[in-house]
């Protein structure tokens, strides 16, 4: 079962006045290592009582599911090939990502290292 079935079969549950105890024990039976937990049953089952008709996540207002497009990273590759001298900051700021994403680019997949003259 995925969030949404369980979800939904939490709310019928609740609709139907059962307890999130009796809701969970049953959830544990039918799925075992696959159950939310007690306190995600809890949860669900007050949203549900208080009127949420809803059992999708809600949508994240302003936060991009990633940064790590392809097109972001050849953006970086760009930047870094006309410049190699450009630090993670100014490679964020000429991209226009966030710091994380710009590191996760440059090192996890451009496999750019940090060097230092001695």
């Amino acid at each position: 079962m995925n969030k949404e079935q369980i979800r939904a079969y939490i709310k019928v549950r609740t609709a139907l006045n059962m307890q999130p105890k009796s809701i969970f024990d049953d959830l544990c039976t039918a799925l075992r290592d696959q159950a939310p937990s007690y306190n995600t049953v809890v949860r669900w089952s007050k949203l549900c009582r208080d009127g949420r008709e809803e059992v999708e996540d809600e949508p994240r207002p302003d936060r991009p599911v990633t940064e790590t497009t392809s097109d972001n990273i050849e953006k970086a590759r760009h930047l870094i090939d006309n410049d190699p001298y450009l630090t993670i900051d100014e490679t964020q700021v000429e991209a226009g990502l966030s710091h994380g994403a710009t590191q996760r680019i440059v090192f996890d997949h451009l496999k750019l290292k940090k060097i230092t003259a001695r």
